[in-house]
Order: structure tokens, then C-alpha cells, then sequence
């Protein structure tokens, strides 16, 4: 347990950005895998729709600092590529 005020405080921000973090985390994560789901189903039109979600969430987590832009990036093109064959 922090004893000095400001090692009490750095816990209380470490708290509320670790929620933050989850946020972010799980709503990329979501946004992905939903994603997925209509693909692999062959949704591809409600798929393409979902498709500004999944950016959206991937930009706001890079943002955020939860992810890397590379693993942002990545994710991304997956996701195109996937739609694309399934087109």
C-alpha cells in the first residue's frame, strides 16, 4: 500500500487509467471479432459497414496507447484482405 500522498495519488491515476486501458482494449477486440464473424457467415455487406467500427476502434486504441501502430496497421489489412477474398 502507498503510504506517502503522492505514491497515494499515482495509485488512484493508475486505477483509472488501467479502466481507460480496458475500455479500449476490449472494444477494439470486439469490433474485431464481430467482424470476423460476419465474414467467416458471409455477410459481406453488413461486414463492409462493420468494417469503419473496426478502423475506428483500432485508430482510438493506437491513439490511446493500448496498442502499436504497426499491430493497428496490421490488423487493418487483415481485415481488407479477408473481406476482399470473400467478395
Amino acid at each position: 500500500m502507498p503510504i506517502t500522498k503522492s505514491a497515494k495519488k499515482a495509485l488512484r491515476q493508475s486505477k483509472t487509467r488501467r479502466i481507460g486501458n480496458l475500455k479500449r482494449l476490449n472494444g477494439y477486440r470486439t469490433a474485431v471479432k464481430q467482424f470476423n464473424k460476419l465474414v467467416e457467415a458471409g455477410n459481406v455487406k453488413e461486414a463492409g459497414a462493420m468494417l469503419d467500427k473496426v478502423y475506428q476502434s483500432l485508430d482510438k486504441a493506437t491513439k490511446a496507447g493500448v496498442i502499436k501502430a504497426n499491430k493497428a496497421s496490421r490488423l487493418k489489412s487483415h481485415s481488407i484482405l479477408s473481406l476482399a477474398k470473400k467478395k
